[in-house]
């Protein structure tokens, strides 16, 4: 095993919740060193982008009919990529209590906290010169990098966006288990890109890319513009087409950058006055960068969603209204089997190193229980190895597909346990795991993908939000549990099969004491 390989599974043992510890942290909310939630370059041009509240976009349901009318492709123009952009990683709602106010974004985030950034390379898009811009979801602008010295590699109708992290944003709050969230958050605001370009009938790749690569290319190792603290570090890079008649997977980025030069204008803002030190995170970072691109596996979780659904609310409304609940009704919490499956079905695949472990508390014609539901048929024989002997594993018919039944029984205080005590783990209708396929795949493809199996469950994450939130529903990612307790309920010994993410859903209680506003008034 390499090094990289070697401080990945130290990483993820040092960072696992057990009952009698938790992985580090600084135990306290250290609020004179909170982060800035925003990325600001000063100094840099602003491109005001056009609010998209009165776009119309398709229902919400037909955003997965692999069939697409060519009316509703949408140009590429300022006020398209201004919708793209708010639809996914803008601003969503204000909160306000007392004093306070806060705001909540259309991609979920741990804490809230938003560690993941994005930039945008352009040409050929009216309102917008052609090179590399900054994002910024608070004023809903882009700011300007750098500007081409001559046409840029990008193919007709296209325009590339790239991710990146500051694990700065979630370390502050949660120490050194803080890269495992960044990871997810990162998922979570990919499948909200992909599900915004589909909105407006655009197409979305990922682009497969070294890391350092797309650290020059972002300009990211100019130091002087940067606080050596507050490191951002490349994720990826995706293409996004008009259409199937542009080219697919292709950019040359050693072009790209040199098409661009390296006279980036605007400094990174200070997020925080003073950074309290962890280096298992640094380490962590290093280790998983990915520098070869045949290991890249496949990124865009799209899912094979063919139920016939009943057309209700616009695809930007459901984004919009998107959120995490923080309290489950317990007195209310049974929910019909069709909105079960049509949850599990809106995720359901079979190609995937995720599957989901689920406990069923109160849903209507299911037996309470520990379920499977496996997305890889191929996994089943290996799973039912090494998990208990005494599971049933009887089939279930669903519109799921492949749902297993193994154990009947109460499982809520198992749920609550696992999720580091939490109520609402065991109030809703059901809770889950996502239990990834994990030793084999790093084997195979190296380090950076233990990265990728944070995004895939991220990006499901953001697809059970939306599914749930269709459904008049309330959902919560959950980063706190307890690893190896999960890993003991299934049976699992060893790093076979680890959960990476746990989710619950139910009837979610509105706090009335917070007042919502609309954001950017």
């Amino acid at each position: 095993m390499n090094n990289n390989l070697q401080t990945v599974h130290m990483y993820h043992q040092e960072t696992k919740h057990f009952a009698h510890k938790y992985a580090r942290s600084l135990g306290y909310m250290d609020w004179e060193t909170q982060p800035n939630p925003y990325r600001a370059y000063e100094g840099s041009k602003k491109t005001p982008l056009p609010l998209a509240f009165n776009k119309v976009t398709p229902s919400y349901v037909n955003l997965f009919k692999e069939v697409k009318n060519q009316k509703d492709i949408k140009e590429l123009n300022l006020e398209n990529i201004s919708a793209f952009f708010q639809f996914s990683l803008g601003l969503a709602a204000i909160k306000e209590y007392g004093s306070q106010s806060w705001a909540l974004r259309c991609n979920a985030s741990s804490g809230n906290l938003q560690p993941s950034e994005a930039y945008i390379i352009t040409q050929d898009i009216k309102g917008i010169d052609d090179g590399l811009h900054h994002y910024a979801p608070k004023e809903h602008h882009l700011e300007q990098l750098i500007l081409s010295k001559s046409g840029l590699p990008l193919p007709k109708n296209t325009f590339a966006v790239l991710l990146s992290s500051i694990v700065w944003r979630e370390a502050w709050k949660y120490g050194e288990r803080s890269w495992r969230y960044t990871q997810l958050d990162c998922g979570h605001a990919l499948k909200a890109l992909e599900v915004s370009a589909s909105m407006l009938g655009w197409e979305i790749d990922f682009i497969p890319s070294c890391d350092s690569d797309l650290n020059t290319l972002l300009g990211f190792d100019q130091k002087e513009r940067f606080i050596k603290e507050e490191r951002e570090v490349p994720d990826m890079l995706l293409l996004v087409r008009l259409d199937n008649t542009s080219p697919k997977n292709t950019l040359d980025i050693k072009a790209l950058q040199n098409a661009l030069g390296n006279n980036y204008e605007g400094k990174a803002n200070s997020l925080s006055a003073s950074w309290h030190e962890w280096d298992i995170l640094e380490k962590i970072e290093d280790a998983s960068v990915n520098n070869e691109l045949q290991n890249k596996e496949k990124i865009l979780f799209k899912y094979e969603n063919t139920l016939l659904r009943e057309d209700t609310y616009e695809a930007k409304d459901i984004v919009l209204l998107r959120r995490s609940a923080q309290v489950m009704n317990a007195h209310d919490s049974n929910i019909s089997k069709y909105d079960f499956e049509t949850i599990l079905a809106s995720v359901k695949g079979n190609n995937s190193a995720v599957h989901l472990a689920i406990f069923v508390h109160d849903v209507e014609d299911f037996e309470s229980g520990l379920y499977l539901l496996l997305r890889n048929d191929s996994h089943k024989e290996k799973l039912q190895m090494l998990c208990k002997n005494e599971f049933l594993w009887q089939e279930i018919k669903s519109l799921a597909g492949n749902l297993y039944l193994l154990q009947k029984g109460d499982f809520k205080k198992e749920a609550k346990l696992i999720s580091c005590n939490q109520d609402i783990a065991a109030h809703g209708a059901f809770s889950l795991g996502m239990l990834v396929e994990f030793s084999s795949q790093l084997l195979e493809h190296g380090a950076s993908r233990y990265k990728q199996l944070y995004w895939e469950c991220g990006a499901l994450g953001q697809q059970l939000y939306l599914e749930t939130t269709s459904l008049n529903l309330s959902a919560t990612g959950i980063g706190c549990f307890l690893d190896d307790m999960m890993h003991e309920t299934l049976g699992l010994k060893g790093d076979s099969f680890q959960s990476l993410y746990h989710f619950t859903i139910g009837k979610g209680l509105v706090d009335h004491r917070l007042t919502t506003l609309k954001p950017y008034s």
